[in-house]
């Protein structure tokens, strides 16, 4: 089976869909990838929601359904999102095992 090609997530994205494989709503993922990252990535509002915008047409994501009337709209990640999610996780894992890998060769080259 052939490999599907896909660019690599941005890192606000990435940290969306990794926020959604539990429920939330916008604000909830702008605090929650500020405390995963000890502030080092904060997302604005309109980073967010057009995030959201951008994924729920992609069919990576989807509103639950809100019974309540609070205008909090909570998102959840699709299998299809868990499909490419994971793809840009094994794209970085391959980063990082590729880096540790040279940066060995070099070490003990050094050596």
């Amino acid at each position: 089976m052939k490999p599907i090609k896909t660019s690599a997530l941005a890192e606000s994205v990435y940290y969306i869909l990794l926020r959604l494989h539990q429920p939330a709503h916008g604000y909830a993922l702008m605090k929650d990838i500020s405390e995963l990252t000890n502030n080092r990535v904060n997302l604005g509002a309109g980073t967010v929601y057009g995030a959201l915008d951008n994924l729920q047409r992609k069919k990576w994501i989807k509103p639950l359904k809100n019974e309540t009337y609070d205008r909090k709209i909570e998102y959840v990640i699709t299998d299809t999102g868990k499909k490419f999610f994971q793809l840009e996780l094994d794209r970085l894992e391959e980063l990082l095992k590729n880096a540790k890998a040279i940066k060995e060769k070099v070490y003990e080259n050094q050596n």
